[in-house]
């Protein structure tokens, strides 16, 4: 071999070896990764994906008048809220009065005949039959009195119950008629219920729950403002649909606020149970391969940044967080961001770390 090849070859092999170089020290660099920690936290059981109920009045009544005749007055505010036994309505009451005054005019001369007809009875001055006929005429005179208070009482219509008044069908002057003209609905909103269907496949659970303690129930809408309403599981349907394979359920909430319409569609969680002391990684870290769940953990040992495949049992998802059941410990890290670029081994270099945050 001549001088010139053979320092041909010399550089060249020299320059492969520096390329070679080179690249180890890259690799020894390592894989950029975004690393989270394990933690242990509590978390509720959920239905998944939360249900879409709507809002309903916790009892809700259409007023109707009782007699008939011109409504006199409205005491209220149509879409106003009302108290039990407030007055709503004034019906026109002297017809009434005429008539209970005509009747109680008759029952006291009829109370003065028959006190005449029992004395003349004791006697034995008139017949059994006359003495009958005196009694019963006081005693229809004083039914027919007693009526006609009832239907004085009838003129003015009070609320039932706390309520929000919905919109008035007739107003001051109108002649309403006995019983069907409808005047107003009321609904009682504090409390006030949500109603919502769950797949019958939760229906052990949530009747199993239900005998051991109160089942939370939380709701959220579109543009609420403030903390999500919170309230109890007070109703389970008694027949599932066969159509739909659903029971329904229903939600007592106090509603203090009147944040709750009826008629609202919103958003429910129903809270099962809870998980206490379990190990969580953010969702991100869980990936799936041929042969299931893992994640990829950072080694403890400050001097070996390499990561091992670890094979994971998950449990449920919350709020960005995954239950590990079996597979990663409380403190280890995880890989969260990433991911592609690794294999088992792989060296890392930890860009950011995320530090554990509270239970939800």
């Amino acid at each position: 071999m001549n001088k010139s090849l053979f320092l041909f070859a010399f550089v060249s092999v020299a320059v492969l070896a520096g390329g070679c170089s080179g690249g180890a020290k890259k690799s020894a660099v390592g894989a950029p990764v975004l690393v989270a920690q394990a933690f242990t936290t509590n978390l509720p059981v959920r239905i998944s994906p939360p249900p879409v109920g709507h809002v309903m009045a916790y009892s809700s009544v259409t007023i109707r008048p009782q007699i008939g005749g011109i409504l006199q007055e409205v005491h209220f505010q149509e879409g106003a809220e009302v108290e039990s036994n407030e007055l709503l309505f004034t019906i026109d009451p002297r017809p009434e009065q005429a008539a209970l005054a005509r009747d109680k005019a008759q029952l006291e001369n009829a109370e003065i005949q028959f006190a005449r007809e029992q004395k003349l009875f004791d006697q034995k001055l008139i017949s059994q039959d006359e003495y009958d006929t005196s009694k019963a005429n006081r005693d229809t005179l004083a039914a027919t009195v007693q009526s006609d208070e009832l239907s004085l009482s009838f003129c003015e219509i009070r609320a039932p119950f706390d309520g929000v008044a919905g919109a008035l069908q007739f107003y001051q002057g109108n002649v309403v008629k006995a019983p069907d003209d409808t005047l107003v609905t009321l609904n009682q909103i504090h409390p006030i219920y949500v109603q919502f269907g769950v797949p019958e496949q939760y229906l052990p659970e949530i009747r199993r729950e239900m005998r051991e303690r109160p089942l939370k129930v939380t709701v959220s809408f579109e543009n609420m403002d403030g903390k999500p309403p919170q309230g109890e599981l007070t109703f389970i349907d008694n027949t599932v649909d066969p159509s739909t394979g659903m029971i329904q359920l229903k939600a007592t909430f106090p509603n203090h606020h009147s944040t709750l319409w009826p008629g609202q569609f919103v958003t429910v969680d129903l809270t099962l149970s809870e998980l206490t002391n379990i190990v969580v990684v953010p969702s991100q870290a869980v990936k799936t391969g041929q042969n299931g769940e893992y994640a990829y953990v950072v080694k403890s040992n400050p001097a070996d940044q390499s990561v091992e495949e670890r094979p994971v049992t998950i449990g449920i998802n919350f709020q960005g967080l995954t239950v590990i059941e079996s597979g990663i410990k409380a403190g280890e890290n995880v890989v969260t961001d990433g991911q592609l670029r690794l294999y088992p081994g792989a060296v890392v270099n930890v860009k950011s770390t995320s530090s554990p945050t509270n239970a939800p």
